[in-house]
């Protein structure tokens, strides 16, 4: 009797252990680690490692980027499917800050468009508020 209550609780350890193994093996799912302060969304994240995903499995184009203590809320312009090659992020440069501009992973890539923050720098420069760094 003890021998199936034991081979009863392994089943249901290995069961429940390969779960959260297939759970945690997400394709789009991407470790970078980042050297400089950027802009993901509406905030400003220092340079550290993050893991970029998915933020539910049912909402393929929503994505949420974290590291220790920080992180924000992606919602991609639009989404395509990808040829299969390696992760990498995409940056845009303006007045000295980096804003993350597009996510690849092997499966899709994540067009993240024009940051709130860059849309307001450039606001700023158009109305002579912040100086031009091309000396224009």
């Amino acid at each position: 009797m003890k021998k199936s209550y034991l081979t009863i609780a392994l089943t249901l350890t290995v069961l429940f252990g390969a779960g959260i193994n297939a759970l945690a093996q997400d394709s789009d799912r991407v470790v970078v680690k980042v050297p400089f302060e950027f802009v993901a969304g509406t905030k400003t994240l220092p340079a550290g490692t993050y893991t970029i995903g998915r933020f539910s499995p049912g909402v393929s184009s929503a994505l949420i980027i974290r590291s220790d203590g920080n992180g924000a809320f992606l919602l991609p312009i639009d989404t395509e499917n990808a040829s299969g090659g390696p992760s990498k992020l995409s940056f845009e440069h303006a007045e000295g800050k980096y804003f993350l501009s597009k996510v690849e992973t092997p499966e899709r890539v994540y067009n993240l468009g024009t940051s709130p923050e860059m849309i307001k720098l450039g606001e700023m420069r158009d109305n002579g508020n912040v100086p031009s760094a091309g000396g224009n």
